[in-house]
């Protein structure tokens, strides 16, 4: 196998923030076709170091190192866009030569709607063919159709956080970049854009940076993982379910260590007790050695497990009942005469595309918005527990812990047990110092782990979760995770993270569009396994149907049809065109590719390199084949 091309290289990288160290002394390569995923804690570090990757942010000790000419793009968390751009001249801005030439392409078009072609129209054409622009423009609008962005006039300032996100990313992965930084990039995307952009990342044999809690997404889409913990870094090669088992057999290691050290600490201990003072040089030299040690003891033992079990409220025996409800805005309808009845200690989850009316349904549910039709009966002894996307607005100016406080002081666990406040806030990763900081100073991942807080320690007996994974750490996913599965009441829960609800909900309510809403019995993986087959039978069916058809059936051209197929554009005639042309170049260039690999003749490092460009031959192949049998299906102008 061939050595890999290094792309970047991060040397002895120490960053802070006043007195609070994010890491210090921290060292990491990345490679050409790594794809490498950062864990950490929320409000460790993990954005800062990619924001300093990026350039976005400075250091103070340690060198970051490029390859020269090196092609970097980078999807930040929270996205910003000039207002007064549209979808299309956002993809564009600060671009490449070849999204240049197609903005200014499109700019042009527009100018000379119903006019004859001028003189800068004609030299736009033909820089558009020497750059092969026309197949980049195709690419474009399918990466931003597949993340629901239909409407490529519509202003930057008309478009919520999500589809800024999703048009963001679209944007990083059009200018096809060498290295690919990513902050977050499943927040916003519903299961069916995640599992395209899966396959997409896999596929594309990219170079990738990214940060993520989606362990599904993460376990199949990275093969590095560097876990920062305690200001240091950690590298494991191999993928999340890898990372996890070594990660497990490091923690042992380090508690064996630890519990030495205490032993030996203990004997020392007795030692400097019985000493009245050290004199000498071979007693100073075993006093010193004996604060070391005690600096060791000190830190704290590391553990995966965390077990929380608060008390729920009494819940009878009616929960809810949605009685026939209906509801439409305009004329996008999201329920229509729906009807269920939820049962005691049920857990549900809810998925679905985008606007297809999930977090709708919540709010109907606790009151924020009414039924147009119908109404939700709930249970005398339900006590909701609701968390929302929109959060709850925290006063920046006070200390984490009176937050808490002015819930409650203490929490119950039944059986008499009772949490402090400060003992729950210990519970998710909110550590004393943490505690007495103000809100302010808290990262957006832990606001939301502090409004988690908030919600389940008011004594609920009906969680009503939208979208609580998103902005969460893995560990503090663990520890959520592992409080729903223990808890003794009720969960309606919204959320993209198919490992979390895999491992939390027993029943699904699929959102299908249009006002449809599947009852399926299992959790995400299982229905994601039911619908797969469906597809695959539907697929077989038509197949099947298409091949008992004659030919000349299939020939028919029906003149008096309405529908007929409209007529090709000018521009559209010039890349049908060009299109002939490049297929039956393409096909070429494969059939000789095969034939050098075929020889055993190519060394080793060439034979991986030729495997790649062959790879990407045939998927170019695929797009410029189908895009020509989209065009050939219309009428010549």
């Amino acid at each position: 196998m061939s050595k890999l091309q290094p792309y970047v290289q991060v040397e002895n990288l120490s960053k802070s923030f006043g007195d609070l160290i994010l890491f210090r002394g921290i060292s990491f390569g990345i490679a050409q076709q790594q794809r490498v995923a950062l864990i950490a804690q929320n409000g460790k570090g993990k954005s800062t170091l990619l924001d300093i990757l990026a350039g976005n942010n400075d250091y103070e000790e340690g060198a970051v190192v490029f390859r020269r000419d090196l092609k970097v793009a980078y999807l930040k968390q929270t996205p910003e866009f000039p207002q007064d751009l549209n979808v299309f001249q956002a993809c564009f801005q600060a671009g490449n030569e070849v999204t240049e030439t197609i903005a200014r392409y499109e700019l042009k078009m527009q100018e000379i709607t119903g006019k004859p072609m001028d003189e800068e129209a004609e030299e736009l054409l033909h820089l558009m063919d020497h750059l092969k622009a026309w197949d980049y423009e195709v690419k474009i609008k399918q990466i931003l159709s597949k993340l629901q962005i239909p409407d490529f006039n519509q202003k930057t300032a008309q478009l919520s956080g999500g589809q800024l996100k999703r048009l963001a990313l679209a944007k990083v992965l059009i200018t096809e970049p060498d290295l690919l930084i990513l902050d977050e990039p499943t927040n916003h995307l519903d299961l069916d854009m995640i599992e395209w952009l899966e396959n997409y990342l896999t596929k594309s044999g990219i170079t990738l940076l990214m940060v993520t809690h989606d362990r599904y997404f993460l376990d199949r889409v990275c093969n590095t993982i560097l876990e920062l913990e305690d200001q240091q870094l950690y590298s494991y090669n191999g993928n999340y379910a890898y990372y996890l088992d070594k990660r497990r057999e490091r923690l042992e290691n380090f508690n064996a260590e630890l519990e030495r050290a205490q032993n030996l600490y203990r004997k020392k201990l007795d030692w400097m007790r019985r000493m009245p003072q050290a004199r000498g040089t071979k007693a100073k030299a075993r006093s010193d050695a004996f604060y070391e040690l005690e600096e060791q003891v000190a830190q704290q033992r590391k553990t995966e497990q965390m077990h929380l079990g608060v008390k729920a409220s009494y819940l009878g025996s009616k929960i809810f009942e949605a009685k026939y409800i209906s509801k439409s805005y305009g004329d996008l309808k999201l329920l229509d005469q729906f009807y269920y009845q939820f049962a005691r200690y049920e857990k549900v989850g809810i998925v679905g595309a985008n606007g297809s009316g999930k977090s709708t349904f919540l709010k109907l549910l606790m009151g924020e918005e009414t039924c147009d039709e119908g109404s939700i009966d709930v249970g005398s002894t339900v006590r909701f527990g609701y968390f929302s996307q929109e959060g709850l607005q925290f006063d920046d100016n006070k200390k984490v812990i009176d937050v808490v406080r002015d819930i409650a002081e203490e929490i119950s666990l039944g059986n008499g047990k009772k949490l402090s406040a400060s003992q729950f806030l210990n519970h998710f990763l909110f550590s004393p110092e943490t505690q007495h900081n103000y809100v302010s100073k808290l990262s957006g991942g832990e606001k939301r782990r502090l409004y988690l807080c908030t919600v389940l320690m008011s004594n609920p007996n009906f969680l009503v979760l939208d979208e609580p994974t998103n902005d969460l750490d893995i560990l503090s996913l663990n520890i959520l995770e592992e409080y729903l599965a223990s808890f003794k009441g009720c969960v309606l829960v919204v959320s993209h993270d198919r490992f979390f609800m895999d491992k939390i909900v027993d029943h699904l309510l699929v959102f299908e569009g249009n006002a449809i809403i599947r009852d399926f019995p299992g959790n995400y993986t299982q229905y994601r396994s039911w619908k797969d087959q469906q597809e695959a039978a539907l697929r077989k069916e038509k197949e099947s149907e298409r091949k008992t058809k004659t030919r000349p059936a299939e020939m028919a051209v029906n003149i008096d049809d309405s529908s007929a197929a409209r007529k090709r554009t000018y521009r559209e005639e010039q890349e049908f065109i060009r299109l002939e042309k490049d297929i039956a170049q393409t096909e070429e260039n494969i059939v000789l590719l095969e034939k050098e690999l075929a020889s055993g003749q190519l060394e080793a490092a060439v034979i991986d390199q030729k495997c790649i460009e062959l790879s990407k031959l045939n998927q170019d192949l695929d797009q410029k084949a189908l895009r020509w049998m989209e065009l050939g299906e219309l009428e010549k102008k």
